[in-house]
């Protein structure tokens, strides 16, 4: 009888037998399979996406190599997806009969892969055909799962030793073309060195990808760096998005990719010198961060994708810590956290990026601060949502200004508004201007009226309304656009004054910077900043300040100011230049004008602005009287009327 150690033995014995029979077939029948294969390869790509899949010629070299020639895939009534002239590799053979397909060398000569669009067609759009929607996202449920096998699928593609020659990324987007080049690409020894040319219509230029590359233990540490002179510029985005880039250098390091129970981890970092961009949404300047580094440490459990805490972003001298997060463990939620960890005032000012904050520019400040940044949204539950901004200071002083000399509001200067890159008439905010209004002598209904609507809380917060970033953030979200703000009348002040009316994201940072500035470090009085608010801002065409405004309108001066008409006046803020539209042909208000005065008035009732005594006169019509007066008949005679956006009274109000 044998024993249990002699048992083992045999089954080794036999397994090896079965192993070797395997081995002997494959290597008798491997060329019928490798035909079945190709045939089969070509037959679903004829069913499956319409498109010839051929090769010429196929071969085994050795036990486990591979030879192909000419390899081809048209989709029908397209343009050649890819082709590729030789291609010779092998194969862990383990690997494969195990399952799974593992390259150990790769050499290829001579081919392109190119996407070609003409009008809304591509040549790939049979491939991107979504089947069995069902079945993948319950798939991708599990995602540290899901990226997991994708990543180690697309790992075991990377040959360990690797040469490629003339082999090119085409792309036409309806006549806006790139070519990427790979004339030479080499991984020996875990070495990579490649030599590749990047033409477009606007750009030629020769970059090298080089550094240390080990797919099968899952680590990198490669460079991509320019051979020619100059900065690397990226192909297609400026002509496709109109989005200029460029860069010196990029580094990628992946230190480690491990899945570790429910969990992928997945860490190194990201490096980049003098990035530069230009974009119109971006800055009317070119966007320059010297240096950029991202210490990253990927997170991935069955039910959320985050970037955990312990990451670290640096932008100059700048550092924070990101906490970024995808969950859908009950609900769907998005989670954003922020740390910047104590640091000096100075060094954040000369670390904002050259172009994206040009009125900070020469600005000089004592001190340190840290800041702490909570947001999470719940899809199912967005009114949930949690914005908590926290900023610690320790002696911060602003002790000198830059572009931006925020002092000014304090005494007289000229006022310029920017349109459209056009600067418009000069004004004077001071005395030595007869229309110039102090705050004392603007009728007190027109000051309620305007903090009513404007920014009610005005004399209480420090330039921004946490509960209507909150409103403005969910209604945002819900509708996929920027649809609403939360713009306070600080906020509004820093914009007419010192910046220009361009809906960049580097004028609205630089607006929150600097009223964030001129609220908490007592520059400037509340009651000096409304003067000056309703002394500047826009009251109809080419109308600035109030004392214009009721002169064009009413012919009369602020302090003499009915209630109706500073209901009206508060009104047309918003869209001072259209208000002639809120009168009929009879030269009356409009249904909805008269619905708004209502609602303005019942709101001001409600907080204890108004009165009775005060609406004795309420019922009379507004009469324009002024220059204004031609606006309305002409505008009334011409046909193509602009229609009026049909918010509701709560959102044209902000209320």
């Amino acid at each position: 009888m044998r024993t249990g150690k002699q048992k083992i033995i045999l089954a080794a014995k036999i397994l090896f037998v079965l192993f070797a029979i395997m081995i002997i077939a494959f290597y008798i029948f491997r060329d019928a399979v490798l035909q079945q294969t190709i045939a089969k390869v070509s037959h679903e790509m004829e069913v499956d996406y319409n498109s010839t899949f051929s090769i010429k010629k196929a071969s085994f070299d050795g036990l486990s190599g591979l030879n192909l020639t000419k390899i081809i895939l048209v989709p029908k009534n397209a343009d050649t997806l890819f082709k590729i002239q030789k291609l010779k590799t092998s194969v862990n053979l383990w690997k494969l009969i195990t399952g799974d397909l593992q390259l150990g060398t790769l050499e290829m000569q001579n081919g392109f892969v190119q996407l070609v669009k003409k009008g809304k067609s591509g040549n790939y759009d049979a491939f991107l055909k979504k089947d069995n929607q069902t079945e993948i996202r319950d798939e991708k449920r599990n995602y540290a799962q899901f990226a997991y096998r994708i990543i180690s699928k697309a790992l075991n593609l990377v040959p360990t030793d690797m040469i490629l020659d003339n082999l090119s990324f085409r792309l036409d987007d309806n006549g806006k073309k790139a070519t990427i080049n790979f004339q030479k690409l080499r991984l020996i020894n875990k070495q990579l060195e490649t030599s590749i040319k990047v033409q477009t219509n606007t750009i030629s230029q020769r970059w090298k990808i080089k550094g240390f590359a080990d797919p099968r233990n899952k680590k990198a540490d490669i460079r991509f760096v320019n051979i020619d002179t100059g900065a690397i510029q990226m192909p297609y985005l400026d002509e496709r998005f109109n989005l200029k880039s460029s860069f010196d250098s990029i580094r990628l390091n992946i230190q480690n990719i491990d899945k570790d129970g429910d969990e992928l981890h997945i860490d190194g970092f990201m490096a980049i010198a003098n990035l530069k961009i230009n974009h119109p949404k971006i800055a009317s300047k070119d966007v320059l961060l010297k240096n950029a580094k991202f210490d990253y440490r990927f997170l991935l459990g069955s039910d959320f994708i985050s970037i955990d805490s312990s990451s670290t972003v640096q932008l100059n001298k700048i550092k924070f810590h990101p906490y970024l997060a995808y969950e859908t463990e009950k609900d769907t939620i998005y989670k954003l956290k922020v740390n910047i960890p104590k640091m000096k005032a100075l060094d954040f000012i000369t670390s904002l990026p050259d172009g994206l904050f040009t009125h900070f520019q020469g600005m000089e400040a004592t001190g340190t601060f840290d800041y702490k940044l909570d947001f999470a949204f719940n899809q199912n539950k967005p009114n949930q949502l949690v914005f908590d901004s926290k900023l610690k200071k320790e002696n911060l002083k602003i002790t000198k200004y830059g572009e931006a000399n925020l002092n000014k509001l304090n005494g007289e200067f000229v006022y310029r508004a920017l349109i459209k890159n056009v600067l418009q008439r000069p004004v004077l905010v001071g005395s030595a201007n007869p229309n110039y209004t102090p705050l004392d002598q603007i009728s007190p209904y027109l000051r309620k009226s305007v903090l009513t609507t404007e920014d009610p809380s005005f004399f209480s917060h420090r330039g921004f309304i946490s509960e209507a970033f909150k409103q403005s953030i969910v209604k945002n979200i819900r509708t996929k656009k920027f649809s609403r703000g939360a713009s306070t009348i600080s906020m509004q002040l820093v914009k007419n004054a010192f910046l220009s009316r361009e809906k960049t994201v580097s004028r609205k940072l630089e607006e929150i910077l600097l009223v964030y500035i001129l609220e908490n470090n007592r520059i400037v009085s509340k009651e000096r900043m409304l003067e000056v608010y309703f002394n500047i801002i826009e009251w109809g065409p080419n109308v600035y300040g109030i004392g214009e405004a009721s002169q064009f309108y009413f012919q009369k001066t602020p302090s003499e100011l009915s209630l109706n008409e500073c209901l009206y006046l508060a009104r047309i803020i918003p869209s001072p230049k259209k208000f002639m539209y809120q009168f009929n042909d009879q030269g009356m208000l409009k249904d909805f004008a008269v619905k708004q005065e209502s609602f303005l008035t019942n709101i001001m009732f409600r907080r204890g602005l108004l009165t009775p005594e005060d609406t004795i006169y309420k019922s009379l019509p507004i009469l324009i009287s002024g220059p204004a007066k031609s606006f309305i008949k002409f505008k009334v005679q011409d046909s193509t009327l602009i229609k009026v956006d049909s918010l509701s009274i709560e959102e044209e109000f902000d209320l």
